[in-house]
């Protein structure tokens, strides 16, 4: 049996859709349909993923992922309406994992809950990176990043992007690469997500633009990571 996924959607007939799918891929669900009670269910339990429309009657649902992210370290994907390149980048850059504009696919829904929540787990063969004498530390198998003895925390997708350059420091990865090492997928129009997530994880490590240390936009081609491995 997989996890419990919140469901946080306020039309009745997507949500039964959206349920029926989850359960037959062996998900345990509970539904709410306001941001109030998401907000509350996020606070008292144990939840492996939120699926959140952002339209709800009470909250928006750019502040209910805002205050899940401060309760919880538990992987969003955002299933809404809001269709454009703006609102999809307004979204990550509000810490998402993943973002489904509607109409969708309920499979296809299915496909990205389980790809979050496999980016979001561990592996025996998880590894950890120091870089620049202890300054950064990347620790796979508990996700954690470690910057200057204080933990810092980034988002799924954030972690994979970040652990996918640092791990191979000489290569410059293209951001279709970096969609397909990140996200476990493609799709059209992707490539420019992953700007909006280099820049909440510069803006976390503290990583200036103009000279970063750690995350190095080669233009034209992508990004490279400029820290030095410790031995």
């Amino acid at each position: 049996m997989n996890g419990l996924i919140l469901l946080v959607e306020d039309d009745a007939r997507i949500a039964e859709v959206a349920i029926a799918y989850l359960k037959q891929a062996g998900f345990r669900v509970k539904h709410v349909s306001s941001g109030r009670d998401a907000i509350h269910i996020v606070a008292i339990e144990t939840l492996s993923l939120v699926v959140l429309d952002l339209m709800l009657p009470d909250l928006s649902g750019e502040a209910v992922c805002r205050e899940m992210k401060e309760r919880a370290d538990v992987p969003v994907v955002i299933l809404t309406a809001k269709a454009s390149e703006e609102e999809r980048l307004a979204g990550f850059a509000l810490g998402a994992d993943d973002y489904i504009v509607k109409p969708f696919s309920p499979r296809e829904l299915v496909a990205r809950v389980q790809a979050v929540l496999k980016r979001s787990g561990t592996t025996e063969s998880s590894l950890r990176l120091s870089f620049n004498q202890g300054h950064l530390v990347l620790d796979e198998r508990n996700h954690a990043v470690i910057l200057k003895g204080d933990a810092i925390r980034l988002t799924a997708v954030e972690f994979k992007i970040l652990f996918t350059l640092a791990a191979t420091s000489s290569k410059t990865f293209t951001r279709e690469e970096l969609v397909d090492k990140a996200m476990g997928y493609h799709f059209d129009g992707y490539e420019r997500n992953i700007d909006s997530h280099i820049k909440n994880i510069r803006q976390k490590l503290g990583d200036s633009t103009r000279a970063p240390l750690f995350l190095i936009t080669v233009y034209g081609l992508g990004y490279r990571f400029g820290g030095v491995r410790d031995v």
